[in-house]
């Protein structure tokens, strides 16, 4: 789901060479369901090897990150943990909307009805241990480094970001933002030419990034307010928010009020799932795990041709290209990143 801010923030647009030289943390259970939900057959259905493995994600994996990482940019992953049980809901919620989604998937193709099966397919994409497993097999092959989070990936992204570990947090969730991010990218996975839901219209889709600092001076709010914020429009941790709350109206609750206890009594029926302040440590002190290490190297030419080619059927070819890429994308980060110490959040 993510918190909903997408009515206050404004997002400067780039280029996929803007971001040469940059370390972008990337939200891997993100990246993973879009790569599920849209590399897919025209039926609807995942690609599969030929003992029905589902390779969609390493087809997303391999394709589109060996072009990212062409332009020089240095990505790494951060998968999620366990989920937080104040999560349960939304985990709960997530599987009902698959399972709906697969019933009426089945009803479209037994009628006949593609186009509706298609948009219904996308929506029973499912991030389990094994995709998982197969990704940060194929990341280490590729030289990505990845980092397995206790929690939500996103908090573990923005605290590498904070440490300068990393430039930034790649997400399409605004999380991030509420984790202390100090850059948030979006889009960077989805570059290029996208269809509209059940519309015949293509819509140009380009990265985007959100300074956090420069997003909290425009709103005059501190981080803790920012959060303050999400809270009351719905997060994770509390999806429904309050109900008649929307993004503007939070914005100025606060802003008058400072926090959420001191707009309580202004607020018509102001519940919470659980105690306010947990919900609010868990963006402020989110749980991290502070040893990991960051290193990128060549990719495994042998190793990803054996992986992809010779276990999961992909045409050798198109993986030799991506190799081409990857060699070529690795030799260009590596003489540009020393740029990386002129340039602060805020550039």
């Amino acid at each position: 789901m993510g918190v909903k801010l997408g009515g206050l923030v404004e997002a400067r647009r780039v280029s996929i060479g803007d971001l040469a030289g940059r370390r972008i943390a990337i939200d891997g259970h993100n990246i993973l369901y879009q790569f599920l939900s849209s590399i897919r057959s025209r039926q609807g259905d995942p690609l599969r090897d030929r003992e029905g493995r589902v390779t969609s994600h390493l087809s997303g994996l391999i394709y589109r990150n060996s072009k990212l990482i062409e332009a020089g940019i240095k990505l790494a992953y951060v998968f999620d943990g366990r989920p937080h049980r104040f999560k349960a809901g939304v985990v709960r919620e997530r599987s009902r909307v698959r399972r709906e989604a697969r019933v009426k998937y089945e009803s479209a193709i037994k009628e006949g009805r593609v186009e509706d099966a298609k948009r219904y397919a996308q929506a029973t994409a499912t991030v389990n241990v094994d995709i998982i497993g197969d990704a940060k097999r194929l990341l280490t092959l590729m030289g990505v480094p990845w980092v397995q989070a206790p929690e939500e990936g996103e908090s573990q992204s923005a605290y590498m970001a904070a440490k300068g570990d990393v430039w930034a947090s790649g997400s399409q969730d605004f999380d991030s933002l509420l984790f202390g991010a100090p850059v948030l990218v979006r889009n960077l996975s989805i570059t290029g030419r996208r269809k509209l839901p059940r519309k015949n219209v293509y819509v140009k889709v380009e990265p985007e990034i959100i300074e956090l600092g420069k997003f909290l001076r425009e709103l005059e709010l501190t981080r803790e307010q920012l959060v303050d914020v999400g809270i009351l429009v719905g997060t994770d941790y509390n999806p429904k928010g309050i109900k008649g709350i929307g993004p503007k109206t939070a914005l100025k609750l606060i802003k008058k009020h400072g926090s959420i206890e001191e707009a309580i009594p202004f607020i018509k029926n102001p519940e919470f799932p659980h105690p306010l302040e947990e919900i609010r440590k868990l963006f402020v002190e989110p749980a991290t795990v502070k040893d990991y290490s960051l290193e990128w190297s060549p990719p495994d030419k042998a190793g990803l041709v054996g992986f992809l080619c010779g276990e999961r059927d992909f045409d050798r070819f198109r993986v030799l290209k991506a190799v081409e890429r990857m060699e070529k994308g690795f030799s260009r980060g590596t003489e540009r990143t020393t740029l990386d110490q002129w340039f602060r959040p805020g550039d």
